[in-house]
């Protein structure tokens, strides 16, 4: 294994997943939050589940995102 590739391809990943993940979870509570869905002073749960194939990872992170 090449390190250096492995680390540089597992970092490209986590950062889109970073990024895109920030994104859609800001869309979805500012659409809410119009919508009156959400008051603005919530915590929401949530969870990510990571997985990867070949080596059989399932790796849960859960938390709480609070609005205010």
């Amino acid at each position: 294994m090449n390190e250096d590739v492995f680390n540089a391809s597992l970092r490209k990943f986590l950062k889109q997943v970073g990024v895109t993940s920030q994104r859609e979870i800001e869309k979805a509570v500012r659409d809410a939050l119009a919508d009156g869905r959400l008051m603005g002073h919530e915590k929401l749960p949530a969870k990510m589940v990571l997985t990867v194939g070949g080596i059989s990872l399932v790796h849960e992170v859960s938390d709480e995102i609070a609005l205010g």
